[in-house]
């Protein structure tokens, strides 16, 4: 069976959501305390020498990285999980599903350990992180419909990200005021009776 290697309310969650929505079996190996030395970084570090999760180790072997890539590689095989091909919203999901990885996820390895890049002055590169975070889901929640999905009446790939990063900063507060329509599809998600293991196990009810 393939291995996921992942943390509870990391972005291995979201890998969770999307197998699950999937029906793919999974095997979850629990690398909590990965971002520190220890053993769960070294029994992560032998699959993946970046310590990144999700890390996906398929049956023959092979390595999956990436949350937008495990999406497409699910989509394969089930594409039901996007708007059909060649439309506008496929292409949507194409754009966003990259949009997510390439602006917002930056902002979390850099904003949530800036001690790491920085020598002085760490706090001001977590604020500034932070602050343009906000206003990139500003812009996402500028561009959602009415729901209860992000396209609508079907659920997608792309919802998997909803219930997760409501749980990261800004946080619960922030999302509400700000961004209703956003906190509303992770709610529809959270809310699916097939989803329910992985959201207790990733305590992503907020």
């Amino acid at each position: 069976m393939q291995k996921l290697y992942g943390a509870p309310g990391w972005g291995s969650a979201i890998s969770e959501i999307m197998f699950t929505l999937a029906d793919e079996a999974y095997q979850l190996v629990d690398v909590t305390g990965f971002d520190k030395p220890g053993p769960a970084r070294e029994r992560l570090l032998a699959v993946n020498p970046l310590a990144q999760v999700p890390t996906l180790v398929r049956a023959d072997g092979s390595v999956m990285t990436e949350t937008a890539a495990i999406a497409l590689m699910l989509l394969d095989e089930n594409p039901h999980l996007a708007p059909s091909a060649g439309t506008p919203q496929r292409q949507q999901f194409y754009r966003l599903l990259i949009w997510l990885v390439a602006n917002v996820y930056p902002t979390l390895t850099y904003g949530d350990y800036p001690a790491r890049w920085v020598n002085t002055a760490p706090e001001e590169l977590e604020s500034s992180t932070d602050r343009y975070r906000e206003s990139l889901y500003l812009w996402l929640e500028s561009q959602a419909g009415e729901g209860p999905y992000w396209f609508g009446e079907q659920v997608s790939l792309l919802d998997a990200y909803f219930p997760v990063i409501m749980c990261w900063r800004p946080r619960k507060a922030w999302f509400e005021q700000h961004t209703p329509k956003l906190v509303q599809i992770a709610e529809n998600v959270r809310g699916l009776p097939v989803l329910e293991r992985v959201v207790d196990a990733n305590q992503l009810k907020t």
